[in-house]
């Protein structure tokens, strides 16, 4: 595959893989990432994981302002095939149709379900048993081209978003090094997606991370997993604002719901709809992330008892 001209595009952690196996298989002859972006609470301006590992590898990065009018550079490297993991923006119809054997995108769910933005947060939020990987031909739509290839795997009981994470560019990159040859021989399946199947994943939003106690434990476990380590889900105690990243659960009957009924040496334990969801790991604002154990340290833990948390 190395008489293949590929032109790459995508931008986080997650896409690194898939650069990397396409390096090691194909001619990669430009990557395509977001424009630097200021990170951390330091707000520093830095480079995507994937503009950094095109780097290494001494290959060329493009970072366009925006790819609806700044396609024509792409075009000018004449990619056999465009592939995109998690690249952040729609791509133009132009773009789209130039390459011969056209454009892929590996998209972190089995489709047509979770078409989207956040498939990965969607599917432990609402407690799917397993996930995969899709190779699929992209159209003007979003997540709705026809499948070429997919691939699932369990999702473990303590799985949250990074692990799977993990998992999942792991697969994606090895599906797609085990697909490309199929297309590019011309002997791939390319099957259309039923729509009446489709569910579909928006960016997340502030509110999505709030904990609301009158939900099931087992939905807000879900949601404290989906959102680790980060951005994190959180809480508010005495109208201070904790983030929380691990908890246990436990069903039993409640009187009351949102209100802390148990402090141990390390854990607390806060009333939900159908049992008493127990906090294990918090960030405080302004700290970092720690045991509640550590947290208890110089904190006179018995004056959260009969708390109201909201």
């Amino acid at each position: 595959m190395k008489d293949k001209r590929v032109v790459f595009m995508g931008t986080p952690d997650f896409s690194v893989p898939v650069l990397e196996k396409l390096i090691e298989n194909t001619n990669v002859v430009l990557v395509v990432t977001k424009k630097d972006a200021y990170v951390g609470r330091k707000k520093v301006l830095t480079e995507s994981p994937v503009a950094i590992c095109a780097h290494e590898h001494n290959i060329e990065v493009y970072k366009p302002n925006k790819l609806k009018e700044d396609y024509e550079y792409i075009l000018n490297k004449k990619p056999d095939i465009i592939i995109t993991c998690a690249y952040g923006s729609i791509v133009p119809k132009v773009v789209l149709d130039y390459p011969s054997y056209g454009c892929i995108n590996v998209h972190a769910s089995l489709l047509p379900k979770y078409r989207g933005a956040s498939p990965i947060v969607a599917s432990i939020l609402n407690g799917e048993k397993e996930t995969g990987i899709t190779i699929m031909y992209m159209d003007e739509g979003i997540d709705t081209g026809n499948i070429i290839m997919s691939r699932s795997i369990k999702i473990e009981d303590n799985d949250n978003s990074l692990s799977l994470s993990n998992k999942l560019s792991l697969l994606g990159a090895n599906l797609l090094i085990d697909t490309l040859p199929k297309i590019f021989e011309g002997e791939n399946f390319d099957i259309p997606q039923d729509n009446e199947e489709a569910t579909y994943v928006g960016m997340l939003k502030r509110e999505d991370e709030h904990i609301d106690f009158n939900n099931s434990v087992e939905n807000i476990k879900n949601q404290v997993r989906a959102f680790s380590p980060e951005p994190y889900t959180f809480i508010n105690i005495d109208d201070t604002e904790y983030k929380i990243s691990e908890v246990e659960i436990k069903k039993c009957d409640v009187s009351k719901i949102g209100i802390i009924v148990e402090v141990n040496k390390d854990s607390f334990g806060i009333t939900a709809k159908d049992g008493i969801v127990y906090i294990k790991r918090i960030k405080p604002s302004g700290k970092k992330e720690m045991s509640v154990k550590d947290f208890f340290n110089g904190f006179d833990k018995k004056s959260l008892l009969n708390k109201k948390v909201d």
